[in-house]
């Protein structure tokens, strides 16, 4: 039995974007990540669970960090998320060397892709119509939840 590959942009952004969708209905925020290796195999997938969990610390990115267990390196791995990276999701990526990120919506959001950009990874900006409307439309249902998703009063 081979391993799936992942060999698109497209394809690793739909793993992330199912992830999206659990967590919505789940009743979280609808926010999903996944990381890939060099050879395009899915290393863990996740999503914002911080209302699931009752914990702040759980959003997307550091869910699929989590679950793709600990590597050697990361510079030639590539997480693909549904929103562009706030500031704490972010610093995971510069922190651990992340080589390439996939934002598939920094229209409702943009977080720290302009600052990670400019400390040596890749970030290519996708802005996926049905990402972009499931995000604004929770982001209009739960504006209370969502500023406290992204550390506003």
């Amino acid at each position: 039995m081979t391993e799936a590959v992942y060999p698109t942009d497209a394809d690793k952004l739909a793993v992330a974007a199912e992830q999206a969708r659990i967590g919505l209905e789940e009743g979280g925020i609808p926010i999903g990540a996944a990381l890939f290796d060099a050879e395009e195999h899915l290393l863990g997938a996740g999503r914002n669970r911080r209302v699931q969990h009752d914990d702040a610390s759980v959003h997307g990115e550091t869910d699929a960090f989590r679950a793709a267990g600990r590597q050697r390196s990361y510079r030639d791995t590539t997480m693909a998320t549904t929103l562009s990276p706030c500031w704490y999701c972010s610093g995971l990526v510069r922190q651990f060397g992340i080589g390439r990120v996939i934002v598939g919506d920094d229209v409702n959001f943009r977080g720290g892709q302009d600052w990670i950009a400019e400390h040596g990874t890749h970030v290519a900006i996708v802005n996926d119509p049905d990402l972009i409307t499931m995000m604004g439309g929770f982001i209009a249902a739960n504006p209370a939840l969502w500023n406290e998703d992204i550390g506003e009063d």
